[in-house]
């Protein structure tokens, strides 16, 4: 036999759902923030990665951009918040903006410094996105013609 729930019962159940709804999204949203901060933790530390390590991964981003008749390639991506200023440097193409770079982004610009600027290639920083109008990640591009 089935019950019929009064209008105070079904406005409790309506309430425990949709707790349990909001729960679960404060759940997501925290595994998700945890997990944006390991990766930024990540980009802000060395590699370890050897000069030779570097040079064989980039001659193959290189070689593949090259075999499309490419002049020049994004080699990495990175939140603005890496920036010891936010990015502002480099959005403003300021003299100096490389001394604003930390981790990984700091170690592709001096790897280039050291082995690929004497070979002839050139490398920019840039903002590729500005959400909400403020500027976002920026693009590491290689170019070598």
């Amino acid at each position: 036999m089935h019950k019929i729930l009064s209008a105070k019962e079904l406005q409790q159940k309506i309430a425990l759902a949709e707790a349990a709804k909001a729960s679960a999204a404060l759940k997501a949203h925290a595994a998700a923030e945890k997990e944006k901060q390991e990766m930024l933790d990540h980009l802000m530390r060395p590699s370890g990665l050897s000069d030779d390590q570097v040079i064989e991964k980039a001659s193959v981003v290189v070689n593949r951009a090259v075999e499309n008749g490419l002049t020049s390639v994004q080699v990495f991506r990175f939140p603005h918040t890496i920036c010891s200023d936010n990015g502002r440097a480099i959005n403003q193409a300021e003299p100096g903006w490389e001394k604003t770079l930390t981790g990984i982004p700091k170690e592709i610009y001096e790897f280039w410094k050291r082995q690929l600027q004497p070979r002839g290639y050139q490398i920019r920083y840039e903002v590729i996105d500005y959400p909400g109008g403020m500027p976002g990640d920026i693009g590491i591009f290689l170019s070598w013609g």
